[in-house]
């Protein structure tokens, strides 16, 4: 199993041979929303917010593609939200709704909508390409009224071949970047290796289809056989948007025939969902040889594969998280500990949460965020309570400060 094609991309995120320059500023950008209280009402609050963007910003804005509120067309509203959200498990009614949405369609835009939020006093969340778990990008648990902000029109993707470098903007998804495609290694080395390393399979050519880097992104999607490699430039979905619940887990040695019969019995146990299943990731290679303190992801050196619970929750989603939570629990034994480590990009709010209460947030944050980053996660808060000591960019699960 492969992550998903259409995930998000860090806000412009430099890929290249050498290690991504990834600062840890950056990485709390990711992470933070924009916390305040809306004081006036709504329509008030909406004119005062184009007002101020025109102030700010010297590149126009069509209000009838970039300005999207309930109020003025609930249909096409509810499609904006809809478009990028990956779960829709965070799609129903009952869970709070931005405000209004902006598409920026310049990047002043972005800059000129923090100014306004802040001045405005008015909760901020960022969606890029929609890769998000828990919804935390386009719904608010600790919020009553927020704006959502929608990169999806900054999507540019520019390679340059003679450093093998590009610069990706936030709104493009991984399905966009890998349409550039890539080289591996052909059948005939496979059938080398897997000779020499589990022989007992037998594997022979015939068993093998060979194709290109970017046909298996189609093949691991679930895209039907001979789909045009095109179909990764599309933002939607073709299957659909599934309801979901995810965990995660960090492996450090090798899971014993018991842990592994006591995986199989669980999963049947849930043969009533189909769609549950565990994704592994190999780790190590060229990602062992790179410090963990260089980037703030630390899982390097020692790991040897990444575990990915995943189970619909489209139909008794009450039944199938509390699956999902045994099995997680079971796990316990076989995996990373002191902490249990997970992938951020996986992100679980079964892990902790924020609250508006920012003193106890931090003792709160410790748990899950050394669960994600170990000891970067210290360096994480510093830089944070020195880039934004009031706490503006905050969401459920967002980097905190020092208490004062």
């Amino acid at each position: 199993m492969v992550e998903s094609s259409q995930h998000n991309l860090p806000a412009r995120m430099r890929v290249s041979k050498s290690l991504p320059m990834i600062s840890y500023i950056l990485v709390l950008a990711l992470y933070f929303s924009f916390y305040t209280i809306t004081p006036i009402s709504s329509h008030s609050l909406q004119d005062g917010f184009i007002k101020c963007l025109h102030k700010n910003t010297y590149v126009d804005f069509p209000l009838d593609k970039t300005f999207f509120t309930p109020e003025r067309n609930a249909s096409t509203f509810i499609e904006v939200i809809e478009s990028t959200a990956q779960n829709s498990r965070f799609l129903t009614k009952s869970l709070p709704k931005p405000s209004f949405i902006f598409k920026p369609i310049h990047e002043s835009h972005v800059q000129a909508s923090i100014i306004c939020s802040k001045k405005l006093r008015i909760h901020l969340r960022v969606r890029s390409g929609g890769h998000d778990f828990e919804g935390v990008s386009y719904v608010s648990q600790i919020e009553t009224s927020f704006l959502l902000l929608d990169l999806s029109k900054l999507r540019k993707i520019k390679v340059n071949i003679e450093d093998n470098s590009a610069w990706v903007q936030a709104g493009a998804t991984l399905g966009e970047l890998y349409y550039r495609g890539q080289f591996l290694g052909g059948k005939g080395t496979l059938i080398e290796v897997m000779n020499k390393g589990f022989p007992e399979l037998g594997l022979t050519l015939k068993d093998c289809t060979e194709m290109s880097w970017i046909e298996t992104i189609l093949f691991n999607g679930e895209f039907p056989t001979n789909t045009p490699i095109k179909a990764l430039l599309q933002v939607k979905s073709p299957f659909g948007k599934p309801s979901f619940k995810s965990k995660s887990d960090i492996v450090k040695e090798p899971i014993p025939v018991l842990g592994l019969k006591g995986i199989f019995k669980r999963m049947l146990q849930d043969q009533e969902q189909p769609a549950s299943f565990l994704a592994w990731t190999p780790y190590g290679g060229a990602m062992a040889k790179v410090p963990e303190s260089k980037i703030p992801f630390p899982h390097r050196n020692g790991t040897i594969f990444k575990i990915l619970y995943n189970t619909d929750t489209e139909k008794k989603p009450t039944r199938h998280i509390n699956w999902i939570r045994d099995l997680y629990s079971f796990m316990t034994p076989y995996v990373s500990s002191n902490p249990r480590q997970s992938y951020v990009n996986y992100r679980d709010l079964d892990l902790g949460k924020n609250t508006k209460n920012t003193k106890a947030n931090y003792e709160k944050a410790q748990i899950w965020g050394t669960k994600y980053f170990k000891d970067n996660f210290e360096r994480l808060v510093r830089i944070k309570s020195k880039v934004d000591p009031g706490n503006i960019f905050r969401h459920e699960q967002s980097i905190p400060t020092f208490p004062v």
